[in-house]
């Protein structure tokens, strides 16, 4: 048994019987996570669980992500902050998994602190060994797409928000991470203007005026220094230390995760439940519950496959009732019905225990309501989700329909208070995917989350 395996070391007696079970591991950590290809409504799961958290840890991911909650009227957008940052008694980390950009970073603190979010830079820790997004990686991103365009006839449609090319720093280990930018900053400003002479040799239009980047650099190094720890201990301490409320954070979803999404319209870096791991430098030990976040359609920013895609007037009813437009880029999303082989196979690579389904109340005026439930291929079911994205292409989906309820459900806030249709709706999916659906959301507010159990 995983959860209590016994140490019987016989060359080491004192270790032999030893228990080692989950409840003695140090407190636990939810995960929060998008379940499709995201833009699902994870902040307002994380908003709400965050009233109550002592930490909440942002893991993977840039400001390529968008997250906007709304707490007593106010509209929050948040890129790089994590969500919980409105809690005044939580603090905010992000992690090592997280690559930054430190413009971004002030600018979003900045722009919310005029809106009321107070006191932010006190409440925030920066992991040392985060890696940062440079400017160039920025355009290098634009550079890159237009590439593609240029000679696939297709790009992969990312935020240009420089996330791929730091996280390829990063890989190729010519990146630079927070504790370098707050080490000797000679050293710095020479592995600086290396990084900026290798990606000028890849792409000889690139122009950067190095020390004007680095003096801001320097600039930003002072700000940033008060916020910066070792994210490893900072975790170790708060996991082993008394009890705390901990909750993670998870930017994108499933289906973008640079391994299990749809390659290669996918973001840079992991953002399924490892991420969570590598990305704060906790133990799986650690995990506790992991929330799945799934709108009640399917919708997808950028190109790719979309098998439950709906280019008519189902579309868009959904796109324009749903304001689906991306928080970072402000472009229209694609809409379609809800896809359950995705979300299905979201649970198996996250093992959700609970998942919120959220925007129900956009299907409020529909006649009918339909929910793909398999795949096909040349007429026959296939039981995994394609790796391929030709045969993704190529897939022929199965639906279940089901009549709509024809009833605004923007005032319901208990399950009660559901039309049985929406009800039905609801059980179906949570059947389908074998995991219960703890919250439904029917709005854009705090209070608009049913709270199932």
């Amino acid at each position: 048994d995983r959860q209590t395996r016994a140490i019987t070391t016989t060359s080491n007696p004192a270790a032999a019987g030893q228990k080692r079970s989950r409840s003695d591991s140090g407190n636990k950590v939810t995960v929060v996570l998008g379940a499709q290809w995201g833009d699902e409504g994870k902040g307002k799961v994380v908003d709400l669980l965050a009233t109550e958290a002592d930490v909440v840890c942002r893991c993977q991911g840039g400001n390529n992500a968008g997250h906007t909650v709304v707490v007593d009227g106010k509209e929050y957008d948040f890129h790089l902050l994590p969500s919980g940052i409105i809690n005044p008694k939580s603090t905010s980390l992000i992690g090592n998994g997280v690559v930054i950009h430190l413009p971004g970073l002030f600018e979003e603190g900045d722009k919310n602190d005029k809106k009321g979010l107070k006191g932010w830079e006190k409440r925030l820790i920066v992991s040392d060994r985060a890696h940062i997004v440079f400017d160039f990686h920025q355009v290098v991103d634009g550079l890159q797409e237009t590439e593609r365009q240029a000679q696939e006839g297709k790009n992969i449609g990312t935020t240009k928000k420089g996330i791929g090319p730091a996280y390829s720093s990063k890989a190729s280990r010519t990146g630079l991470r927070v504790c370098d930018l707050l080490g000797d900053f000679k050293d710095f400003s020479t592995r600086f203007k290396n990084l900026v002479h290798q990606y000028q040799s890849m792409y000889p239009s690139l122009t950067v005026d190095v020390e004007d980047q680095l003096k801001k650099l320097k600039e930003y190094a002072e700000r940033l220094r008060p916020m910066v720890r070792d994210g490893v201990y900072y975790m170790y301490e708060a996991l082993h230390g008394p009890p705390k409320k901990i909750l993670v954070e998870g930017a994108n979803a499933a289906l973008l995760d640079i391994d299990f999404g749809t390659y290669p319209f996918v973001t840079s870096s992991n953002c399924t439940v490892g991420g969570a791991c590598t990305g704060l430098g906790i133990p799986p030990l650690n995990i506790g519950d992991v929330f799945g976040v799934a709108k009640a359609y399917t919708t997808r920013v950028g190109i790719g496959a979309f098998p439950t895609e709906q280019l008519n007037v189902i579309g868009e009813l959904l796109q324009t009732r749903g304001h689906e437009v991306g928080v970072t880029t402000g472009r229209k999303r694609r809409c379609g019905w809800l896809d359950l082989v995705i979300v299905r196979y979201a649970h198996m690579i996250n093992g959700f225990t609970a998942i919120a389904l959220t925007k129900l109340d956009i299907l409020d005026v529909l006649d009918e309501i339909k929910v793909g439930v398999a795949y096909k291929l040349n007429g026959k079911r296939i039981p995994h989700f394609p790796a391929n994205m030709d045969v993704l292409h190529k897939v022929e989906v199965e639906y279940e329909t089901f009549p709509g309820w024809k009833t605004d459900t923007s005032a319901a806030r208990k399950w009660s208070d559901l039309p049985a249709k929406a009800q039905n709706y609801i059980r179906f999916i949570e059947n389908h995917i074998g995991v219960p659906i703890k919250w439904v959301g029917v709005g854009k507010s705090r209070e608009c989350m049913i709270q199932m159990f």
